[in-house]
Order: C-alpha cells, then sequence, then structure tokens
C-alpha cells in the first residue's frame, strides 16, 4: 500500500507555529525576568527549560511519528502548547508558570517532529504526486516554514511593546498561533501506509555522518542561542537602548532574515550545501563577536541584522543535509532535536558566560567554538554529497532543509 499524498501547506503551518518559541526567546526570558522579579539566570534557566522539553518531544518521538499518526500527534502538540504558554500566561506564581512553559515546550515540540518528518517526506514522494516541483522539494518547502515564523515573530517584536508590560503577552502570541494552526491539520493524513522507500524498521542509515552531523549542530545551535538569549540585555544595557529600541532592531532583522530565507530558497542546490554551511558560519563567527561588544546603536544594530541574514540560511541546509540521509526523516528529527538541546541550553550558558567574562568576551568565545564546528559540519556535507550536484529522482533520495531555532533561533 502506498503513503497517502503529503500536503506542503499544514506543515508549513506546524513548522511556523513549533519553532515560534524558540524566535520570540529573548522577549519571553526578559519579561519573565521583569514580571516575576526574577534574576537574569533565573529567567535564562525557564528559557533553558522550555527549549530542554521542546527537544525531549523530538528525541522521544523520533522515527515514532508514523505509530501514532500525523493528524493525532499534531493536534496533541497543538493542545499542550495552547495549554501549557496559555496558563503560563495567565499566572503569576513562579512554579505555575515554569509548569506551563515546559508543557509549552513539549507541544511545540511534537509539532515540530511532525512538521520535520512530513517535509523530509515530501521529496520521496513520486513525481506525480504533487501538482508542482517545489511541493516535493523539502528544501523549498522548509524555508517558506522560516519564512513564515520570521514575519510572525517580527509582527510580535513590534506589537509587544506597546501592549503593556508583563510575560503574558508573548506566551499569549504562541499559544493563539497554535490556536490557528489547528484547522490545517485537518488536511494532514491520519496515518502514513509503509511503502517501498520507507521501510517501516531498520537501523539509521549513515550513522557516523549523522552523529557527527546531531553533534556538531548541537554546538553551534548553543553558540547561536547563546547570544540570542541575552541580546534584549546587551541593547538595553551596554548599547544603552529602550526596550522599544531594541524591539526594533530586532523586528528590521526579524524582516531582514526574510531575504536570507528567500536567498536560500532561489539558490536551492546551486552551491551546493558544504559552501553555504561552512562559509555561512564563518560569517556567522564575526556577526557574533560584532554584536556582543556592540556599545551603540550602530553596532548592535548591524550585528543582529546581519546575522539573522545569514542563520536561516545555514540552519535551512544544515538540517536540508540531515533530512537527506534517511528518507523516512528520522536524521531530520534527530538532528533537529539536538539543535533543540543546544537552543535549550543558549540562554543559561550565555548568561553564565556574560556574567563571569562580560559580554564581549562571551562574543569571543562563541565565535571561536563556531569556527571549530565549522570544520566537521562542512566534512560531513562534502562526504554527503553537499558539493555543487544534480537532483536524484525523488524517489531515490530526498532533500530536506529547516526546524525552532531559532530562534531559537532563539
Amino acid at each position: 500500500m502506498s503513503a497517502p499524498r503529503i500536503t506542503p501547506w499544514p506543515l508549513v503551518a506546524l513548522f511556523t507555529a513549533g519553532y515560534l518559541a524558540p524566535y520570540l526567546l529573548p522577549t519571553i526570558v526578559g519579561r519573565l525576568g521583569a514580571s516575576l522579579a526574577l534574576s537574569a539566570t533565573q529567567a535564562g534557566a525557564i528559557g533553558s527549560a522550555l527549549l530542554l522539553s521542546s527537544a525531549a518531544a523530538g528525541f522521544l518521538l523520533a522515527g515514532r511519528a508514523d505509530r501514532f499518526g500525523p493528524r493525532a500527534l499534531a493536534r496533541a502538540g497543538l493542545a499542550l502548547a495552547v495549554l501549557g504558554y496559555g496558563g503560563a500566561a495567565l499566572t503569576h506564581a513562579v512554579p505555575a508558570v515554569i509548569a506551563g512553559t515546559v508543557l509549552g515546550g513539549l507541544g511545540s515540540g511534537t509539532a515540530t517532529t511532525v512538521a520535520a518528518t512530513g517535509i523530509a517526506a515530501l521529496g520521496a514522494q513520486p513525481a506525480g504526486a504533487g501538482s508542482g516541483g517545489w511541493r516535493r522539494d523539502p528544501h523549498r518547502v522548509s524555508t517558506l516554514g522560516l519564512l513564515g515564523v520570521s514575519v510572525l515573530a517580527a509582527v510580535v517584536y513590534l506589537t509587544v511593546p506597546h501592549l503593556g508590560a508583563g510575560h503574558a503577552q508573548p506566551l499569549a502570541a504562541i499559544a493563539l498561533t497554535m490556536v490557528a494552526v489547528w484547522p490545517l491539520t485537518g488536511r494532514l493524513p491520519a496515518r502514513t501506509a509503509t511503502g517501498p522507500g520507507r521501510a517501516a524498521h531498520g537501523p539509521l542509515p549513515r550513522p557516523r555522518a549523522g552523529a557527527v552531523l546531531a553533534a556538531a549542530l548541537l554546538l553551534w545551535s548553543l553558540a547561536q542561542n547563546s547570544l540570542w538569549g541575552v541580546s534584549g540585555r546587551i541593547g538595553t544595557t551596554q548599547a544603552h537602548l529602550g526596550e522599544a529600541a531594541v524591539g526594533v532592531v530586532f523586528a528590521v532583522a526579524l524582516g531582514a532574515a526574510l531575504l536570507g530565507v528567500l536567498g536560500a530558497g532561489a539558490l536551492g542546490q546551486r552551491l551546493g550545501r558544504a559552501l553555504p554551511i561552512g562559509g555561512g558560519t564563518v560569517l556567522i563567527a564575526g556577526c557574533i563577536a560584532l554584536s556582543a561588544s556592540a556599545r551603540d546603536l550602530g553596532g548592535f544594530a548591524f550585528g543582529e541584522i546581519a546575522w539573522n541574514v545569514l542563520y536561516p540560511v545555514v540552519l535551512s541546509y544544515v538540517i536540508g543535509l540531515a533530512a537527506s540521509l534517511d528518507p523516512r526523516g528520522r536524521w531530520a528529527v534527530l538532528v533537529g532535536s539536538a539543535s533543540s538541546l543546544g537552543t535549550a541550553a543558549g540562554p543559561l550558558a550565555g548568561s553564565l558566560l556574560a556574567a563571569r567574562a562580560g559580554y564581549p568576551a562571551m562574543g569571543t568565545v562563541l565565535a571561536a567554538g563556531l569556527l571549530a564546528v565549522a570544520v566537521p559540519m562542512t566534512a560531513v556535507a562534502l562526504r554527503t554529497g553537499g558539493a555543487r550536484r544534480r537532483p536524484a529522482p525523488a524517489a531515490a533520495s530526498v532533500r530536506y532543509e529547516k526546524v525552532y531555532a531559532s530562534t531559537s533561533a532563539m
């Protein structure tokens, strides 16, 4: 029995909803600290707990999404996210806020897992399964997800400062996004049948390449989100900007990220994967060092904007590389979950580094770490066909590009 045809738009919506929390991490952490009278480290730890629970959902569900069915699993994730984020937004009791954010993180991770698995499977559909080539190209579909989350996060950053103080606004925005996505889950298949290209069981293909990529992306995401988690405080304390000005910088940065997303989608595989991954990571390292040492609006804005242009480009190619390792999407989910682990540790790691060494020294350490991580990531891309190559037939290979985040990004 062949698997039912997968429609990309519900996957794009799930992708957007699942990655919104990492993209909003700076304002979530900052507002939790101010609203609940928490220290920077304590607020960062709550942000890390949210992202850690999201990563845990990915690890637990990797390779098991077919067992539960995409529709039921997506709805379960959305329900958990609405209950978690919505509940945390409505209370000022710290234990309840922590429980709500952890529950919401589980929901975000579940939604992301369904999206990542489905997007990776797009490339394995027969040539006649979709009405357009882009609908069977995981790279282009994932860039649409990045486009959606970047636009939505930019709107939230521009709007939240005008809605008053408190931690409720960004958390409520995430919960409402989950509610809006719910109707689209009806277009997901209830079950996925096993076809010739999607064996129900079997070992992970290319285990060495996948493990190296997962470990490298964990550290890559840790560096990214160590800065992203404290970017708001760099803007307000070191660059001497107000919250509204910092929010505008973040909104512009996320808007500029759309250029990177569109550029990645337009380039596709013309440059292969090794050059965007390796070269892009080197450039990101410079942006992080610049942003962390900024002491005025110009340096802070340039560093954040340039960084956010490059971040989704590199991430899309890395997760596309992961998806190409296994047509069932297991490496896509596992590598994405490893990224979420790094993202989860980022806010706390950034807070601790900044507290002990200061923001400029933190930026130097993170930049050096990124330069080191770029080497194995590029090597995996080269050894698994990441140089310039012609697309293989859809039934024989998978081409997929990103999860957040992080946002995470974050």
